[in-house]
């Protein structure tokens, strides 16, 4: 799963991938400063994780992980190429979920490409390039089912009367997200041409250090503006989140973070939050060779999560021994879950909750 950071440039893309991965992408104070995507592999925070490998002692522990993807900065005018627009918007297209940066800081020595701070107009411009780029989509495929629909196909008459109303929604000036249309028209028509807009988004307002507990007007302005959108928003001083990344002892981190007011990184809150923006959760396998957590989709099936294991592990599934992540911890091993009749055999109409520790038993 890969979420992708965008928004205008300078307003701190890829500070803030350097502060959620190990790869140090160039930051620097003009625009246009990143060209390629940088990708990185992010683990997910996760204290149970922790907590497992604690009572286990396994070998090796496997955190979950997020690709990340810093896409350079959008300009006006990107949807029609400018500031090389076209590879940009194809590189968030492979996204499946956006983190939107936003500047809510003044700073007289970082330049605004569009000469001063507001956060509102800067999202209004990546709005409409992606809706511009998606209204293009809808305009093309619209013109072959229309064609189709004439004949008298009833099903390409049904995909016109969507793709007509997702045309309206973006001529009017908002994003996919917020189009009230059915999960089977959603599956059906929107999700197979790879809306930009209709992506998960999370802002992020990036503040200054003054600002990275209580934010500011321009983080409440952002909030106003996205309230009747689908969306969250995550407040970071990306900044000082960089200056934090730069310390090697963990106990120097924590006294930074505690000057400032916080109780842990603002990015691995950011990384927990993009986990959830993907619909994503956590299940856990437990033993000596390895803890690990697995990333599955909320709402996955018994055999549909021993598949992320291996391909196998779904098709000749027989049963799943599962352990609440809880009733681990309070009994403290696996041999006394079993004791206590904790530990329970679920078949393959199961939804594997987040946390559950499991393990599957298969057949080829």
């Amino acid at each position: 799963m890969k979420a992708g950071i965008v928004g205008l440039p300078n307003v701190g893309k890829s500070t803030l991938f350097n502060c959620l991965s190990n790869a140090k992408a160039q930051s620097a104070n003009f625009p246009f400063c990143t060209i390629e995507p940088n990708i990185g592999v992010v683990n997910v925070p996760d204290p149970r994780l922790s907590k497992l490998e604690s009572l286990v002692n396994p070998e090796k522990v496997i955190p979950a992980t997020v690709e990340i993807v810093d896409i350079a900065g959008l300009v006006k005018g990107a949807s029609k190429g400018e500031g090389l627009g076209n590879q940009f918007l194809g590189n968030i297209r492979e996204t499946d979920a956006i983190l939107h940066v936003l500047r809510c800081f003044d700073n007289d020595n970082i330049v605004h490409v569009d000469g001063s701070v507001d956060p509102i107009r800067d999202k209004d411009t990546i709005d409409m390039e992606l809706q511009l780029k998606d209204l293009e989509t809808v305009e093309k495929k619209l013109e072959k089912v229309k064609r189709t629909a004439k004949t008298g196909n009833k099903e390409a008459q049904k995909e016109a009367e969507v793709l007509e109303r997702i045309k309206a929604h973006l001529e009017s000036g908002a994003s996919l997200r917020s189009l009230d249309v059915s999960d089977d028209d959603f599956a059906d028509y929107v999700k197979p041409l790879q809306f930009i807009t209709a992506k998960p988004v999370l802002y992020v307002c990036n503040v200054d250090e003054n600002s990275a507990v209580g934010g500011n007007s321009y983080v409440e302005q952002v909030k106003t503006a996205v309230a009747n959108e689908n969306a969250e928003v995550l407040v970071l001083a990306v900044g000082t989140e960089a200056d934090i990344n730069e310390l090697d002892d963990f106990e120097e981190r924590q006294l930074f973070l505690d000057d400032i007011g916080l109780d842990e990184p603002g990015s691995a809150k950011l990384i927990r939050a993009a986990y959830k923006l993907l619909n994503l959760q956590t299940y856990f396998t437990a033993g000596i060779k390895e803890v690990r957590a697995w990333t599955i989709p909320i709402g996955a099936s018994a055999p549909q999560a021993a598949g992320v294991i291996h391909t196998d592990f779904e098709k000749g599934f027989i049963r799943a021994e599962v352990i609440a992540y809880n009733d681990y911890v309070s009994f403290g091993s696996e041999a006394k879950v079993k004791e206590a009749g904790k530990m329970r055999v679920e078949g393959k109409n199961y939804i594997v909750k987040d946390g559950d520790v499991v393990h599957f038993l298969f057949n080829v």
